[in-house]
């Protein structure tokens, strides 16, 4: 019989796996600035900010883990960046504020365990 995990658990969980062994430098140094990008512009910015640069290492990793997360969490999410956006711009103003703070508790374990694991 499994034990049930709370929510934060279920972030560490996520985040360690999406991570991996040994991250990318530059996904590390992205996980660290990502939620003040987030506080700072919005959620959509932030997304739209990712997706428009490398599609590689880092930048592709960090977008996609995020919106893999927020799928989890939501339904419709996704499941990648135009149908987050899709479903970012169409949703409640009460739903976008609850997805953003989703993300940024999804980015703060990406964040402090990219940082433990490289």
């Amino acid at each position: 019989m499994g034990i049930a995990k709370n929510l934060d658990q279920e972030r560490a969980a996520f985040a360690w796996k999406a991570i991996g062994a040994k991250p990318d430098e530059t996904y590390v140094k992205l996980a660290k600035g990502m939620p003040a990008l987030v506080m700072g512009n919005g959620l959509m910015q932030t997304l739209a900010f990712l997706n428009s640069k490398d599609k590689g290492k880092g930048h592709g990793d960090l977008l996609r883990h995020v919106i893999e997360w927020l799928g989890k969490r939501f339904d419709n999410f996704g499941p990648d960046f135009d149908g987050a956006i899709q479903w970012l711009y169409g949703s409640p103003p009460s739903e976008y504020l609850r997805a953003t703070d989703e993300a940024l508790e999804i980015l703060r374990w990406i964040r402090q365990l990219a940082d433990a694991r490289k």
